[in-house]
C-alpha cells in the first residue's frame, strides 16, 4: 500500500469530499493541510456554504478532472462517492481513517474500487504521510505500526 500512498500524495489536483464548516473537523483540517503544502485542492460538500472556501456540491461540479479524491465521509456515503469517482474517471481514492472508528472506510467501496481499477488507499490518515509530518502524527504512525493496526504494506 505504501506505493499507492506515495502515488496519491505525488498528485497535485485533489478533491476532498467531506470538507466541513468546523475548522477543527477532519475534512477541514485535511483541506487546509493539503492547501498549505501546495496542492491544488477542491472542497466538496453538498451544503456548499463554507465561509472563505470555494466549495462544490459534488465531484461532477468541479471545474476540472482531479487526480484523486480524499474521502472524509461516513462509509455509506463513501459507497456512493466511489461510483461517482468511477463515472468521472478519477483514478485514485483515499478513504480517510483517523485514530478511532472506521472513518470513511467501507469494504464494499474498496471492492468496488478494485473491480473498477481505481487505486485505493484505506484505513490510514493522510497526516501520517504528509510532509512535513508533525510529531503527533509521526508517533501515531509508529504506534499504529507497532500494534499492527495499519493495513498490510502501509
Amino acid at each position: 500500500m505504501q506505493d499507492l500512498i506515495n502515488d496519491f500524495l505525488s498528485q497535485k489536483h485533489i478533491a476532498i469530499v467531506g470538507v466541513t464548516r468546523d475548522s477543527k473537523g477532519w475534512g477541514r483540517t485535511l483541506y487546509d493541510a493539503f492547501k498549505q503544502r501546495g496542492y491544488d485542492v477542491y472542497a466538496v460538500n453538498p451544503a456548499r456554504a463554507i465561509p472563505g472556501i470555494q466549495c462544490y456540491a459534488s465531484l461532477r461540479d468541479l471545474p476540472m478532472k482531479v487526480d484523486g479524491a480524499l474521502l472524509v465521509v461516513p462509509p455509506q456515503v463513501t459507497e456512493q462517492v466511489v461510483r461517482e469517482v468511477a463515472a468521472l474517471g478519477i483514478p485514485r481514492v483515499w478513504m480517510h481513517k483517523g485514530a478511532g472508528g472506521t472513518g470513511a472506510v467501507s469494504e464494499e467501496a474498496i471492492r468496488f474500487c478494485r473491480e473498477h481499477n481505481i487505486a485505493v488507499v484505506y484505513g490510514v490518515c493522510p497526516f501520517m504521510y504528509l510532509k512535513p509530518r508533525g510529531i503527533g502524527h509521526a508517533l501515531h504512525y509508529m504506534f499504529a505500526r507497532w500494534t499492527k493496526k495499519l493495513p498490510e504494506g502501509a
